[in-house]
């Protein structure tokens, strides 16, 4: 979808976007083109698409032999998207908040593919919402700001590593990336954005209940990222237990949460869930 289409079809049906619901539309052929591509479509696969607003991504991946369910909260976008995709057979379009039924269905969502230009106002909760299911996504190929994405690839240490960087790698590699201009957006956004595929990892770092666990030590272990630790953990569990645990790994009892890897992440948890002596 053009420029001058996107243009067209708003002006059209008298539509304004909504800052709010961070509605800015890629309409650059060449990067809807490569978002496919990361993509690597099969056939057969099932594909999310949440906030297709126009459709500009839509119109690509209907035309593959896959099928589509594309999630949109705004209801004008939704009675257009149906209007133009009246006759698509492999397309269904479902009016909601992706992030309310994403929460509220907890489906299996192992044999899909989640490929978005995701609003900005909620790509975060929505990558963490999947990320956390048990059975999410095989793959996300997905578009978003471009701090967001390094967030995403942060190194331990890196004033970008944290809690939203761990809660993703815990059962998800970055396999590719690449950026996207703002100019290739309309209207243009006040940032850069960035396309990256995630990769499911072929065996879960930790199951059950020790998931629950990860998620609790890490928040709280960034909830004051100059703390040390063992100083921020002693809310969820007695400090010479603690420190019991750090030592068991060789970690410095100064050390901050930020300089932990998610390997080191993953073993501390399992050492703060056995049994203190």
């Amino acid at each position: 979808m053009k420029l001058s289409e996107m243009r067209q079809i708003l002006d059209r049906e008298g539509l304004r976007l909504t800052r709010s619901l961070g509605q800015n539309f890629l309409h650059d052929t060449h990067q809807l083109q490569h978002i496919v591509a990361a993509a690597r479509l099969q056939a057969g696969d099932k594909i999310l698409e949440i906030g297709p607003g126009l459709g500009a991504l839509t119109d690509w991946l209907i035309r593959e032999p896959v099928e589509v369910l594309a999630i949109e909260v705004d209801r004008r976008l939704y009675d257009l998207l149906k209007e133009r995709h009246a006759h698509a057979k492999n397309l269904t379009l479902l009016l909601a908040d992706a992030l309310e039924y994403l929460r509220a269905e907890q489906r299996d969502w192992e044999r899909w593919k989640l490929v978005s230009n995701l609003p900005y106002s909620v790509a975060s909760p929505i990558l963490v919402e999947l990320a956390l299911n048990p059975k999410g996504p095989r793959q996300m190929t997905v578009t978003l700001q471009s701090e967001v994405a390094q967030r995403l690839m942060a190194a331990p240490g890196n004033p970008d590593y944290g809690v939203l960087t761990l809660l993703i790698q815990l059962d998800y590699e970055v396999r590719d990336w690449f950026k996207i201009p703002a100019g290739c957006f309309f209207p243009v956004p006040n940032v850069d954005s960035a396309c990256i595929t995630l990769q499911r990892r072929s065996a879960p770092l930790l199951q059950g209940t020790e998931r629950q666990d990860f998620v609790k030590w890490v928040k709280q272990g960034f909830s004051q990222r100059r703390k040390m630790l063992r100083k921020l953990l002693k809310c969820l569990a007695p400090e010479a237990q603690v420190d019991q645990a750090l030592s068991a790994l060789g970690l410095s009892p100064t050390v901050r949460g930020e300089a932990l890897s998610l390997e080191q992440w993953v073993a501390l948890t399992r050492q703060l869930r056995q049994p203190h002596v």
